[in-house]
């Protein structure tokens, strides 16, 4: 089998599991092998009803791109991630993530926040303003005003499931997931304490999509932290 055919290979595998057409009913097409991302990400990787598995439907290609060549060269760390994308070339990862960021799909409901008023009140000063005298610098000053993401490779913080911002922010803390240096989130995780990331998962999690859920296309102010992530897709 060749590398290109290991993902569409596991995308049928995926369909048939479901009760989906026969193999021999598939095009080879970029929607027919991205089913194995969908059998984990959910449908048209919307995100998965777990909490743990993140919606990639309409992020900025850039961002899912990195994401993708993270996780084969070691940045980031999850098995099933690794051992699907490994193969891939840097070219199919692009199309893969062009293939996703193109999609425009409802977003769910919201999560109810399970916390007091006072945490949320938190979470939202964290995520809007942030706390300077721990030099934390607010979510909407790098991810849009709206938490939309900005293009090409800054996501939306919305519509992603609680648990999922919580399994990052610590990922981040510790060290095991990680971006292109310099490491904005990593510095920025390290200097928020486990409430702190309680309280901004929380709000982050009940709020509604705004009518406009697509990432902008510029930030109105400089990023307050140099990114390394972000640089390489903007010379890439």
């Amino acid at each position: 089998m060749n590398r290109l055919s290991v993902l569409f290979g596991c995308g049928v595998l995926i369909a048939s599991l479901c009760g989906a057409q026969s193999a021999s009913a598939f095009e080879d097409s970029i929607a027919q092998r991205v089913l194995a991302c969908t059998g984990c990400h959910g449908k048209e990787g919307r995100a998965a009803s777990d909490g743990y598995y993140p919606r990639i439907a309409g992020k900025p290609a850039g961002y899912l791109y990195n994401q993708l060549v993270n996780f084969r060269d070691g940045r980031r760390h999850y098995l099933l991630m690794t051992q699907l994308i490994d193969p891939l070339s840097n070219a199919y990862l692009q199309e893969i993530a062009g293939y996703f960021a193109d999609l425009d799909l409802p977003y769910p409901s919201p999560q109810p926040a399970t916390v007091t008023p006072a945490v949320l009140a938190r979470g939202e000063a964290l995520a809007l303003r942030g706390d300077s005298t721990r030099g934390i610098p607010a979510c909407a000053q790098c991810h849009g005003p709206a938490l939309t993401g900005v293009v090409p490779a800054i996501p939306g913080l919305l519509g992603l499931p609680r648990d999922y911002l919580v399994a990052q922010l610590g990922a981040w803390k510790t060290g095991s997931r990680r971006a292109a240096s310099p490491d904005c989130m990593a510095d920025i995780a390290r200097a928020l304490a486990p409430d702190d990331v309680s309280a901004v998962a929380q709000w982050l999690g009940a709020q509604a999509i705004p009518t406009q859920a697509k990432a902008i296309a510029q930030l109105p102010a400089a990023m307050p932290k140099p990114c390394g992530g972000i640089a390489t897709e903007a010379q890439r």
